[in-house]
């Protein structure tokens, strides 16, 4: 049976974070935009694998350098009461986390993607990337409905895996240098009917178990919205997990915590094998720190597991190899690019790939934040392809920044407005004029400067 055959001008696979913000930024450029997603749902990890909360908009000391798309659903979703905005992190890692209800989020990323005139296509599964010279003509998917083709100018990889550039021959990389090992995968779950005030209160009798930077003297008087430590009662345990601590965040309810604290290392998230491992594994983490923490932790003795991942959370696999790779000294020094066209203020945060030490966190210089420039969303090879989120180009180091949501979601605003560009100009991502791009993200109102 022949495959039914859609046309698009921008054709955006994936429907994640980034993918969401790039197919509304080419939807509102006035082109013809497709979004396709393997799950019966948008959000990428922040859906499926419950990754929570949002960290983050700001630097250091403060300041907002992550607006545009990303703030308007902020924005909207504290309109329907399903976030309470960024506030204070109380664990202490960065100036400010975004909570947010998932669910809600669900919903009102598909009303933002129907504004702006996206054509939205779930439970579809890119398997192959069709291309003539160096440019990609389509992409097929494997649906209930049999095979389908996505004709289309311009291609955005917001997979998150790189795979559509993997799949058209555009050369990618993973892992760090020598051993392409990755940063470990996390099954994150939630629990319910946990009394906050008892743990707050333990917090504030014990400030030596809790994470060195945690704000232990304003804590009287902030929300909590984060905790990282119990190290005493971690290392008691004794569980076959790398780490050194519990984390975990609070919310949306208000008995409630996300608890990100497994850990599976050694996997390769592109390896269909390794992914069933790592699922396996994870799940059975989840029941081991859950029973820990209801049996130990003060403030967890009614407290049970409310919801688990649909899929484990991945923190790094294939990235592209594009015009540009963003190096760790441009992020700790807070290197300024002409081109850039995103912002972050989030450290590198490396989870160790292998062993139990080796964890590493280096905050960024300068005033806090640094430039990603637009030659990173540019791959080599392949002319008509755009990337947006974790799978930018960047070394393995600074990917563990660039890889956390408001990011994603910059550089997915980033590259469907350059793809929108491209495709009213007739020409290809690269040759855009990169200051017309920067006029219309800082139309839209994306932070590029000071």
């Amino acid at each position: 049976m022949a495959a039914k055959t859609f046309q698009a001008d921008v054709v955006v696979c994936g429907g994640g974070p980034a993918g969401v913000n790039a197919a509304i930024a080419a939807g509102r450029s006035g082109v013809k935009t497709v979004l396709i997603e393997r799950y019966g749902f948008i959000g990428g990890m922040s859906t499926a694998a419950l990754v929570y909360p949002w960290m983050t908009f700001h630097t250091m000391d403060g300041k907002q350098v992550i607006k545009g798309i990303a703030q308007e659903i902020i924005d909207r979703l504290m309109l329907i009461s399903a976030s309470p905005g960024h506030v204070r992190d109380t664990v202490g890692y960065v100036h400010t986390i975004t909570p947010y209800h998932p669910e809600v989020y669900k919903v009102l990323a598909v009303d933002m993607l129907k504004e702006a005139g996206v054509q939205l296509l779930l439970h579809s599964f890119v398997d192959e990337v069709r291309v003539e010279g160096d440019r990609i003509e389509s992409v097929q998917l494997t649906t209930k409905s049999g095979k389908i083709e996505v004709q289309g100018k311009v291609f955005i990889d917001t997979t998150g895996d790189a795979d559509i550039a993997y799949l058209s021959g555009a050369p990618c990389l993973q892992g760090r240098d020598g051993d392409k090992l990755t940063q470990p995968m996390t099954m994150k779950f939630r629990m319910r009917g946990v009394d906050l005030a008892r743990v707050k209160a333990y917090m504030l009798e014990h400030p030596e178990e809790f994470y060195h930077k945690t704000p232990i003297d304003e804590l009287p008087d902030l929300p909590l919205s984060g905790v990282m430590g119990f190290y005493k009662h971690w290392k008691e345990s004794a569980l076959p997990i790398n780490r050194d601590s519990v984390l975990m965040f609070i919310g949306p309810a208000d008995d409630e915590v996300l608890v990100n604290t497994t850990r599976v290392q050694g996997l390769d998230g592109t390896d269909v094998e390794d992914l069933t491992e790592a699922e396996e594994l994870g799940r059975k983490q989840v029941l081991q720190v859950a029973k820990f923490m209801s049996d130990n932790l003060p403030g967890f003795e009614k407290a049970s597991i409310s919801s688990v991942g649909s899929q484990i959370g991945i923190r790094e696999t294939r990235r592209i190899d594009g015009l540009y790779s963003l190096q760790a000294d441009d992020v700790v020094e807070g290197r300024k690019f002409e081109d850039v066209i995103a912002r972050s203020g989030y450290p590198i945060d490396i989870h160790s790939p292998a062993g139990r030490g080796g964890d590493n966190s280096v905050w960024v210089k300068a005033d806090g934040a640094y430039d990603i420039p637009y030659r990173s969303l540019l791959p080599k090879r392949i002319g008509n392809l755009l990337a947006g989120g974790r799978c930018i180009s960047t070394s393995h180091e600074a990917l563990a920044t660039t890889r956390l949501t408001p990011s994603c979601m910059a550089t997915g605003q980033a590259a469907g407005s350059a793809a929108g560009i491209a495709v009213k100009r007739g020409i290809a991502p690269a040759d855009i004029d990169v200051a017309e791009l920067q006029q219309v993200l800082v139309a839209a109102g994306a932070v590029l400067h000071e």
